[in-house]
């Protein structure tokens, strides 16, 4: 059909019910990078990147339960299984969304491990009913959190440049020592943990890492973590530290049977301690959110954060029906998304994809446990590098010479780096506490909310309101400060 022209004088158009509308920009010009497809094999790898840098997260909290509670060998690796399908489960859920459910970021949702500590002291040495109450507290623990999302997101008013720099730089510092701890091999009961061949290993992949990003160009250089996982992969077939024992033992099929280990059972004192778990994984994905909404250039406002609590607490609440443990932000893969620039949420969606198929599928897993933890760890100290290198450039806009901000920052990061430099600092507190202590990330950002608030909101009229990202309303020029927009 022949194109209108966009002016007519007849007397049709005066009653033409449905004129040709002025030629506008097509929609895939004005969509944000964060609704952006990909190519079905970008799409796929891209994906496939995201869940290599976190499987080692989502096993972790399985592997380290199910022994405690008394589970056999068999029994925690379908731990294991049901983790990565949950995790799959979530992702898919906070990406997608569903209603007003999910904070449609590139946001992965895996197995949280600050609920691991309680659920060995709910659980020890209770066999299959241990696990039961530790499901029914989460059940509950999920339901409690996703009532009180609509009035948790409102904290986001509290989180101006300051406190969110400092959170971002503290989530991306925290996680240093999982790849250390991954470099050096990840068991430290093992006789090669901290190994010159471990170490190594994860120096080598570090070199090739930053050598794939430094010399590829396009897509190539946007997936180099994946490739320099698969050829640390490689290089460490010879030099004797990948496991293929797992490969042999994996079966082709498995699901998640609900309820595989009973129907859950509900214990108050195992239910408070999950619903403090579940106020900290609270606070820490509300900082995950901000960090990651300013590293894609999409600022999380309310709502987002809204949804994405919706999405952690109803993944955590139905995680338990699949023999899942509580589902939390990953941090992890917020370093992935700062570092490769690919910012669509559907990618991280296909990772989610990918989990599922590798809870259903053991053998699949196996292919991806095949990575060793020393090589995983040369390319986390990047990741979770460029994380704190994200909070950095936000503090970089919080006007730091003014008021008393420098004195926010320095007495947040020092409080938050306690459980990182002296790890039995609190040894002495109640256990119940250590839930937040150990946290800190939690720590840190309770500690950077109420000195914010006592020095640059407390006792200020008005007129000494500090500017430029001081206050709770920071200027809209701070938005995008953690990083710049770039394009796929």
């Amino acid at each position: 059909m022949a194109a209108k022209p966009r002016f007519r004088n007849d007397a049709v158009a005066a009653s033409d019910a449905t004129p040709t509308p002025v030629p506008e920009a097509a929609p895939a010009e004005r969509r944000h990078p964060v609704d952006g497809t990909l190519p079905p094999l970008k799409l796929f790898t891209s994906g496939l990147q995201h869940v290599a840098a976190m499987y080692a997260g989502v096993v972790a909290p399985p592997m380290i339960v199910g022994p405690a509670v008394g589970l056999d060998a068999k029994e925690t690796a379908f731990l294991m299984g049901a983790s990565l399908f949950t995790a799959g489960l979530a992702t898919l859920l906070q990406t997608l969304g569903v209603w007003r459910i999910g904070a449609r970021l590139p946001f992965v949702n895996g197995v949280s491990f600050a609920g691991v500590t309680p659920m060995v002291a709910i659980g020890k040495d209770r066999g299959h009913d241990g696990i039961a109450v530790i499901f029914g507290a989460i059940v509950v623990a999920g339901l409690l959190g996703f009532l009180l999302a609509p009035y948790f997101c409102k904290l986001v008013r509290f989180f101006p440049p300051v406190v969110t720099g400092t959170v971002i730089t503290l989530i991306g510092v925290s996680l240093l020592p999982v790849a250390f701890n991954w470099s050096q091999g990840g068991n430290a009961e093992a006789t090669d943990y901290g190994s010159t061949t471990n170490i190594t290993m994860a120096a080598v992949t570090m070199v090739i890492v930053l050598a794939l990003r430094r010399l590829l160009r396009g897509f190539l250089q946007q997936i180099a973590i994946l490739l320099g996982l698969v050829v640390g992969t490689l290089i460490a077939i010879p030099v004797g530290i990948t496991d293929f024992g797992a490969l042999g033992d994996a079966g082709l099929f498995g699901f998640p049977t609900p309820f595989h280990f009973g129907a859950p059972r509900f214990e108050i004192a195992a239910i408070v301690s999950m619903c403090i778990v579940m106020l900290v994984c609270m606070t820490e994905s509300t900082a995950d959110m901000l960090a990651l909404g300013r590293i894609v250039d999409r600022p999380a406002d309310e709502r987002t954060i809204e949804g994405g609590l919706r999405a952690d607490t109803l993944g955590s609440a139905i995680s338990p029906l699949f023999n899942g443990f509580m589902c939390s932000a990953f941090a992890q893969n917020i370093g992935l998304v700062a570092m490769t620039k690919v910012r669509s949420r559907f990618v991280v969606a296909a990772g989610g994809g990918i989990l599922i198929l590798l809870g259903l599928m053991p053998v699949a897993a196996s292919v991806i446990a095949l990575v060793p933890l020393p090589v995983l760890g040369g390319a986390g100290i990047v990741l979770f590098g460029s994380v704190a290198a994200s909070g950095i450039q936000t503090l970089a806009t919080a006007a730091m010479e003014k008021g008393e901000n420098a004195l926010i920052v320095a007495a947040a990061l020092g409080i938050g780096l306690i459980p990182i430099a002296a790890p039995d600092f609190y040894h002495a507190f109640p256990k119940d506490l250590l839930v937040v202590l150990d946290s800190g990330i939690s720590t840190g950002c309770v500690v950077a909310i109420v000195l914010n608030l006592a020095f640059n909101h407390l006792g200020r009229g008005p007129e000494r309101e500090l500017p430029d990202g001081d206050g709770a309303n920071a200027p809209e020029r701070s938005r995008s400060a953690a990083a710049p927009a770039t394009a796929h």
